[in-house]
């Protein structure tokens, strides 16, 4: 093993995660046989099979499973050595890791260009996951810092809101209800719905949404994509609940309209997330502080939406927000 690199070990760890190599490939920004390549390279220095197919599943070997804790150990003694030496640059020159639940890709690029013209030098790292991917990067500290809808329930974790996030029903401009006001939530039962999948955050701020009256809901299809959801809607497949962060290029085409519904939008919030016993290094401390003082000026004017007022709904854990009433 003496002769292993730092990047084969990142790789084999990316791999067993997924248990999929062209899952990991994508994730690393690697070809599927790049990937391969490394892993067999590792195999040659351990002297045994760090993985074993049966059918079209892939899965680690006692061996693998025992490097697998070695490995994670070394990559998180390596990150933190890059920390302390970021500490020592500063700002300038810093590397920023943020990772990013799927709905704010739409706008939080354009958050990291304007930190970035007021830090010259800065390195920007984003990566864009599901609810599930985006705790991942959490747990195995991937990332610095985490923004998302629904915090996590872990005690090891910093949380502080720093913008408002509203939830609308849209429908396509020539919908029957489009010019319609007030409408009854109990008129939207009867129409059909184009829905992200349970346990997605979307999903779980529709349930909040519609309260007890989400199981009489007309689902007419189930999309693991916002941005297929808001084509099916532009073809009439039905009405969807979504972010107002992730439709305003289409309302702005004309191409999706925001229908009046009584008590919506529903209010959710933005949150900034980092493990708390985790030591930010000063480039993300100062894009958190960035967030939080400028976070809702700048997302109200990238999305330039303004909700009438709504219904403001909780996102943070009871749990979390009793512990922190008390404070």
């Amino acid at each position: 093993m003496k002769n292993a690199t730092l990047r084969q070990l990142k790789v084999f760890e990316t791999v067993a995660r997924h248990l999929s190599f062209s899952r990991a490939a994508e994730e690393l920004h690697l070809t599927q046989p790049a990937v391969s390549t490394q892993i067999k390279k590792l195999e040659d220095h351990a002297g045994l099979p760090l993985f074993e197919q049966l059918g079209k599943k892939i899965y680690l070997t006692p061996g693998g499973a025992e490097l697998l804790h070695y490995c994670r150990d070394i990559i998180q003694l390596f990150q933190e050595a890059e920390d302390a030496m970021t500490h020592f640059k500063g700002i300038t020159g810093g590397k920023l890791n943020v990772a990013v639940i799927s709905a704010g890709d739409y706008f939080f690029p354009r958050l990291l260009v304007e930190f970035a013209r007021s830090h010259q030098g800065v390195t920007l790292n984003l990566s864009v996951h599901n609810r599930e991917g985006l705790l991942n990067q959490l747990a195995n500290n991937l990332t610095d810092i985490a923004i998302m809808v629904r915090p996590p329930l872990d005690v090891d974790t910093h949380v502080e809101a720093f913008a408002p996030h509203p939830y609308v029903i849209v429908a396509p401009p020539d919908h029957h209800l489009v010019t319609q006001k007030n409408i009854p939530l109990q008129t939207l039962i009867r129409e059909p719905f184009v829905v992200r999948e349970k346990g997605s955050d979307t999903w779980n701020s529709m349930e909040e949404g519609f309260g007890g009256q989400l199981s009489n809901l007309n689902i007419a299809m189930e999309i693991r994509s916002t941005e297929t959801i808001k084509q099916a809607v532009i073809a009439g497949m039905g009405l969807a609940f979504l972010s107002a962060h992730t439709i305003s290029l289409e309302l702005q085409a004309g191409s999706l309209a925001v229908l009046d519904v009584e008590g919506f939008p529903v209010m959710l919030n933005w949150y900034v997330v980092h493990r708390k016993n985790k030591r930010l290094p000063p480039v993300a401390q100062a894009f958190k502080n960035f967030l939080l003082e400028e976070g809702p000026t700048q997302i109200e004017r990238i999305v330039r939406y303004n909700p009438r007022p709504g219904r403001q709904l909780s996102n943070l854990p009871v749990k979390r927000a009793k512990k922190r009433q008390g404070q």
